[in-house]
């Protein structure tokens, strides 16, 4: 688990798409480390399976590679670290799995006085987890949604002065894509609602016949 707030800026160094292995550069988020630790890679939960000089090793399944943007990342690209969250520790974000649900695709940016607004078109059922004043992971980065457009398909964050600094945020433009996961407890209720009117359903048909 993990609380969506970044501590290091690390380079994306290689991913095999054959024996599934990501390499990171990094140093920060590994003080104290482990094999076997998890670490956050643009908000991607990830074990740490051997480490380098200046980095680490990590097992990709396909199916991440399928869903996030790892596969499509460069050799030197940047990106979000966050090691795992202490159960002791204070989460100054909110509780992120690094079990990213699909990619978004920047489709606005503006300035607001100190702020930047961005705008995200994500794929439509990732739409529902959001509401006004909610939260989401935007690469691993613990934001607050300011706006949900239904209509429009987007959502947007307002970006302060700290995150574009230590932050991949402050490199995201029109066209910039990114890993998405929405709010933990959302993903409960709108599961437990689901079965709820399943449920309710069931009770008509039943009455019925």
């Amino acid at each position: 688990m993990f609380s969506g707030i970044i501590e290091e800026l690390g380079r994306f160094d290689s991913v095999d798409a054959t024996d599934g292995r990501v390499r990171i550069d990094c140093g920060e988020v590994l003080r104290g480390g482990r094999r076997g630790d998890s670490i956050a890679v643009n908000g991607c939960c990830l074990t740490v399976a051997d480490f380098i000089s200046g980095g680490f090793v990590a097992d990709v399944m396909p199916e991440t590679l399928q869903r996030t943007t790892l596969a499509s990342m460069r050799s030197g690209d940047r990106v979000n670290l966050e090691g795992a969250m202490r159960h002791d520790g204070r989460v100054g974000g909110h509780l992120v799995t690094g079990h990213v649900d699909g990619v978004g695709t920047v489709t606005g940016t503006r300035s607001d006085g100190n702020a930047t607004w961005v705008t995200v078109t994500p794929q439509p059922e990732l739409l529902t987890l959001l509401v006004e004043k909610g939260c989401i992971a935007i690469d691993g980065i613990s934001l607050t949604v300011v706006d949900v457009d239904d209509h429009a398909g987007t959502f947007s964050v307002s970006l302060i002065p700290h995150t574009r600094e230590h932050t991949t945020a402050g490199a995201w433009d029109v066209g910039t894509r990114v890993n998405l996961e929405g709010d933990l407890v959302a993903k409960y209720v709108q599961r437990g609602l689901a079965a709820h009117v399943v449920a309710a359903r069931s009770v008509v048909i039943t009455r019925e016949v």
